[in-house]
């Protein structure tokens, strides 16, 4: 099997050290050819290529943002009609050794959080020819694997990505700094954004006075540390999307539903909470144009987004069963 790894040395925990020993274990099982990445959109472009050339496994040694790069460049823009892959071909199958902060789509698949780890379970996974087809949501003629939000988490993103850009590192704590700053910021403000849920049973559901909105492709929808945050417990890749969006900045409700998030076996509730699990389409608008990110990566301000699930579009070496 000819497989191709594609390394982001700038990713938080990968080391020279942990890349060498996952390309001599990968070098026994697979024909290896190791590429690292040099710019933003450098995965993309590979992973493009890597498709086109015929390659049979890509192996992704990087964060959330090097494994979204890599599947848009794989499933390049859907056909509108069909949501289904344009590029032809067959498409290659993804594994991946999480070298970021927060690797969630790895852990959602049960990949272990260790690059060492990983790397032994990855040999593992492909010597018993273990793998799953998982389904993906679709935003902004983009792809996105664990999550999308507009609002609040997007400010986050927007905040951590310009320190990474300044050369901060990216940790747990920082994210939670940012998140208290943007809470406080955003709860001065008039929520703009209108949701819908299209297919909602058993009637289309329209709310308006949201603040922010998340969309979720796994559960969970990220990790503090070891610490899991559940906002819809009931979906996974093998699923529609769920929402999660809230009417109200309210200090002591948004602390109770934080609560339930950090809260193992809880699913969140309130009154000011909107939550859907399993749908197939969301559509949100926005009065005034506000941030959206896609796999923690910001991408900017959009006023008409819609989410869409597409089932068992992409083939991942992964355990059977997180």
């Amino acid at each position: 099997m000819h497989a191709l790894l594609i390394v982001n040395p700038n990713a938080t925990s990968t080391t020279p050290a942990g890349r060498d020993l996952l390309a001599h274990a990968l070098s026994s099982r697979v024909r290896l050819t190791v590429t690292h990445t040099t710019h933003r959109g450098h995965a993309a472009e590979l992973a493009a290529k890597a498709r086109t050339d015929g390659v049979a496994l890509i192996i992704v040694h990087g964060g959330d943002g090097t494994v979204n790069e890599v599947v848009n460049g794989l499933l390049g823009a859907p056909h509108p009609t069909s949501m289904r892959s344009v590029p032809s071909g067959p498409i290659p199958l993804v594994a991946v050794v999480p070298g970021g902060s927060a690797n969630v789509f790895a852990r959602s698949l049960g990949i272990a959080a260790d690059p060492v780890d990983a790397t032994n379970q990855l040999i593992d996974l492909l010597s018993a020819r273990r793998r799953r087809t998982i389904g993906l949501g679709h935003c902004d003629n983009r792809w996105f694997t664990f999550n999308a939000g507009m609002g609040l988490d997007a400010q986050v993103c927007e905040a951590v990505d310009h320190g990474r850009n300044v050369g901060q590192s990216v940790t747990p704590g920082r994210y939670v700094r940012h998140a208290v700053r943007a809470f406080f910021r955003a709860k001065r403000e008039t929520p703009v954004l209108t949701v819908e849920v299209p297919g909602a049973d058993p009637a289309p559901f329209v709310a308006e006075g949201v603040h922010y909105a998340f969309v979720s492709n796994s559960t969970p929808w990220t990790y503090l540390d070891r610490r899991e945050v559940h906002t819809n417990p009931g979906t996974s890749v093998d699923t529609g999307l769920g929402l999660f969006a809230m009417r109200t900045m309210g200090v002591f409700a948004t602390l109770r539903v934080v609560r339930q998030l950090l809260s193992t076996g809880l699913s969140p509730k309130s009154h000011s909470l909107i939550r859907f699990d399993d749908v197939s389409e969301i559509r949100i608008h926005a009065s005034t144009p506000i941030g959206l990110q896609l796999d923690g990566d910001y991408i900017g301000t959009r006023s008409d987004v819609t989410f869409t699930a597409v089932p068992d579009v992409l083939t991942v070496v992964a355990p059977d069963v997180p």
